[in-house]
């Protein structure tokens, strides 16, 4: 019979009875048969045998497992033993294995005498050998204590699988050598991996790579046998980035050596939105959207180390919007808010990555240059953002004008640190405004002289202040026909501690500050106010006397008030006061604030004049239009008189335009008879000087008083 043949015979055996098979064993000897009987009957484990002539059986243990003898029993086919559910499984692989001749390893559930079914393991087992007696031979092992125990394992995997897949976060079984394991359905849907071919692969592979070096480094750390923590994110096709934070556990051995690691990332994308908004409150500028002060020092101190660093040079400008407090006053804080926003959002536009832009607070800008290449590069950029201003800024239908001045520094060539060269650039913005706002102003080192002397000005001005060494001197203003006094000009005098006299000149810079030159101012005229009263008191006929204003005194927009209040504190005859300001306090923004006062004290009966005037603001316009009754002609054009036709051609001009249009004229310096005939000559009718009169003190005031006609 040939091989063929014995597979097609035990094929169509498979669906033969018992008892058909039992004819069959006729075909080998007795004594044969009753060997391979004897033989597998002596084994421990549950046989069913065939041999190469078609002859089975089943061994004794097979029958006391069964609690039938299938060598006996016609009646009953030995698949009836198996479990219905599995039995067309069972069959499949059966004439699968026989067909192909090859060994295999069923398992199915097997009938018990009880009734009961008990999981079973069918391994079956060919004979391809010439001279072998069985053709295959099966074996039955019990297996379901193993089973149970299994299902029971099973069940709690999956139901530890199913804990581990209810939790948000991505939990993952990683190799010490970085290679995923397992992991939780979280962490699949986060990383895009599939939960049943995606393991084995590199895990650091399947972040972004900006995040795979401190993974690798916590992973380092945690093959050690030491706790790991970084911060990843993910990026799946249009998903939004998702960050993590990954904590790694070490799982060691007996031998505390890691044999895996747990790690469990927790989606803390929510927190980093809020950290970023966070960020957002405290590093950025509400109003404006730049970087505010905190963060701009943070950044500065940075470009600086870097610049030191690379050998290259940094440029700062520090910005100040000129006047930004008359737009709050006159236009109200909202519309100084709006300044500010467009003028942010502007700055934003204009300048690249290579500038840090930040409000330092109130109406303070400053803008940084990394990697300047010259002096004349930090200039344009500081043309650029002069420019922002040129662009109308509307508010409720009203255009806000402003302006804006700046001050530059470079590093290092100015300064080696951010708060020096900060420092710098604020002498350069300071010095830019004594000489007249607007513009820009580079820094150099003869500014620190300037700016020494305008400290020691401002120290010594508080001390004078505070000591009360202020004095009042009184210079007489004359009639030029005949020398007859008409009435005094209030010049600030103060005395040293040697009781000497000295100019204001040497306090010049507290006439820019508004908190000294108001203090100055309210000394000065409560002191020339009690003279007048004592003169009055003493029955003498006092004359109306001028008091100066320095323009910053008008910023708070009360002056007008203050001093009809110190007036009528001390009942002096508002006609007998008044008031001198230069052309620069209507030249300036918020002359508006100028032209209120002195409207306000025109109407109470305070004179108004001119001081200066032809210096350089001169304004026929401003003449017919400002509340003005005087004009003076300043003592530069009465110097160079006699010398200089131009000048004459002015004072005559000036006098001219004051008699038509019924302003007095006053001239200033007169010092000789020469100029005191030609100014005759050229029509004017007042003048001071030391021609006349210098400057005296209360008490020789009070002697002249004593001299006058009544």
């Amino acid at each position: 019979m040939t091989y063929d043949q014995h597979r097609h015979m035990t094929a169509e055996h498979l669906d033969m009875p018992v008892s058909s098979q039992r004819n069959v064993s006729h075909a080998i000897p007795i004594s044969e048969y009753q060997l391979i009987q004897n033989l597998i009957d002596s084994l421990p484990h549950a046989m069913w045998v065939n041999t190469q002539n078609n002859v089975e059986y089943f061994n004794r243990a097979m029958t006391d497992y069964l609690g039938v003898n299938l060598n006996e029993n016609d009646s009953r086919s030995w698949q009836s033993f198996i479990h219905p559910d599995d039995l067309q499984l069972f069959l499949m692989q059966w004439h699968d294995a026989l067909e192909l001749y090859q060994n295999v390893e069923i398992q199915c559930r097997i009938k018990q005498p009880n009734d009961d079914y008990r999981m079973c393991l069918l391994s079956m087992k060919f004979h391809n050998e010439a001279d072998a007696i069985l053709q295959w031979a099966v074996s039955l092992t019990d297996v379901h204590d193993y089973f149970e125990i299994q299902q029971q394992l099973s069940h709690v995997v999956s139901t530890q699988k199913n804990m581990l897949d209810a939790s948000v976060d991505c939990i993952k079984i990683v190799t010490p050598t970085g290679e995923l394991s397992h992991m939780n359905r979280s962490g699949c849907e986060a990383l895009g991996v599939d939960s049943e071919t995606g393991f084995g692969m590199p895990w650091l592979k399947l972040l972004p790579p900006e995040v795979r070096k401190s993974g690798q480094r916590a992973l380092k750390r945690a093959a050690q046998g030491l706790n790991a923590r970084f911060g990843g994110k993910s990026k799946l096709d249009n998903q939004p980035i998702q960050y993590w934070d990954n904590l790694l556990t070490p799982i060691l051995d007996e031998n505390n050596v890691t044999q895996n690691i747990l790690c469990v990332s927790r989606n803390v994308s929510q927190q980093k939105l809020a950290e970023t908004r966070l960020k957002i409150v405290t590093e950025q500028d509400e109003l404006t959207g730049l970087y505010n002060r905190r963060t701009f020092y943070k950044l500065f101190k940075r470009a600086l180390f870097k610049a030191k660093q690379q050998q290259t040079e940094v440029g700062l400008l520090l910005i100040d919007l000129d006047y930004f407090k008359h737009i709050n006053d006159t236009m109200g804080h909202i519309a100084g808010d709006h300044l500010l926003h467009v003028l942010g959002e502007r700055f934003q536009q204009v300048f690249g990555k290579n500038t840090i832009v930040a409000r330092l607070g109130g109406d303070e800008f400053v803008i940084l240059v990394k990697n300047l290449e010259n002096e004349a590069q930090l200039f344009e950029v500081a043309r650029r953002a002069c420019e922002q201003m040129d662009t109308p800024i509307n508010y409720t239908g009203k255009t806000i004008n402003g302006g804006m001045s700046i001050g530059c520094a470079i590093y290092p060539r100015d300064g080696l640190s951010s708060s020096n060269l900060l420092k710098c650039a604020d002498i350069a913005l300071n010095d830019l405004k004594n000489s007249g706002r607007g513009g820009i102003r580079m820094f150099n080192q003869d500014m620190f002289k300037t700016l020494d002397d305008m400290t020691k000005q401002l120290t010594l001005a508080r001390k004078i202040i505070k000591a009360g060494q202020i004095l009042p001197y009184y210079q007489p203003k004359v009639r030029l026909s005949d020398g007859a006094v008409i009435g005094f000009e209030a010049l600030l005098r103060w005395q040293d501690h040697h009781y000497q006299i000295q100019l204001p000149s040497h306090i010049f810079c507290a006439f820019q500050d508004y908190e000294l030159a108001s203090r100055i101012s309210e000394t000065m005229q409560l002191k020339v106010f009690e003279d007048m009263t004592r003169w009055q008191a003493q029955g003498l006929d006092i004359m109306p006397i001028s008091i100066n204003a320095a323009p910053v005194e008008f910023l708070r927009d009360d002056y007008a008030e203050k001093l009809l209040e110190r007036l009528a504190r001390f009942d002096i005859p508002a006609n007998k006061v008044e008031l001198e300001i230069t052309e620069q306090s209507l030249s300036e923004r918020g002359a508006n604030y100028v032209v209120r006062a002195l409207n306000l004290l025109k109407d109470a009966g305070i004179h108004i004049s001119l001081d200066d005037f032809g210096t350089g603001h001169s304004s026929l316009t401003r003449l017919q239009e400002y509340p003005v009754d005087c004009i003076k002609i300043d003592r530069n054009f009465v110097e160079r008189l006699n010398t200089d036709p131009s000048a004459l051609a002015i004072v005559k001009a000036i006098t001219q335009i004051g008699s038509s249009i019924s302003l007095d004229v006053l001239v200033e310096g007169i010092e000789n008879t020469d100029q005191l005939k030609t100014l005759i000559n050229c029509d004017c009718k007042i003048g001071q000087g030391f021609y006349f009169y210098r400057p005296m003190a209360s008490h020789s005031a009070q002697q002249l008083l004593n001299t006058l006609p009544c």
